[in-house]
């Protein structure tokens, strides 16, 4: 469904510390940064970078938004938490765990990024 997820930070090399640790915890090479300073991720499946802001302004996180990383299994979800919140990142929400809801029992462990960004690493679980 997505080509690509873009995120604006403040500090691009600051943020590529922190995602390559939880990216790479989940078996992804690390990130290029391109000519105009901003790191892409790419996979087989869609494309993950992280930029300043086009408009020369501060980056913010936005407020409802998270995006979402495919944890294998409840190790690579855990790992992905402990590299994150060891190169610059913040838990939040509950501690990593399983949760019940209308799509069944999810495994979901949550961070802040350097700039404020929320992402998820989620496995679903049988």
């Amino acid at each position: 469904m997505f080509s690509h997820m873009m995120v604006g930070a403040n500090d691009v090399q600051e943020s590529k510390v922190f995602y390559d640790a939880i990216l790479g915890a989940m078996g992804h090479k690390p990130g290029v940064i391109d000519e105009k300073g901003r790191c892409f991720y790419f996979t087989e499946t869609g494309i993950f970078a992280v930029t300043p802001p086009i408009d020369g302004k501060p980056a913010t996180h936005g407020n409802g938004c998270t995006v979402g990383f495919a944890a294998k299994d409840p190790a690579q979800a855990d790992a992905w938490h402990a590299a994150g919140v060891a190169n610059g990142g913040v838990s939040c929400e509950d501690a990593p765990g399983v949760r019940e809801g209308g799509l069944g029992k999810l495994y979901l462990a949550y961070l802040r990024d350097p700039s404020g960004n929320k992402v998820c690493a989620l496995h679903m679980m049988g």
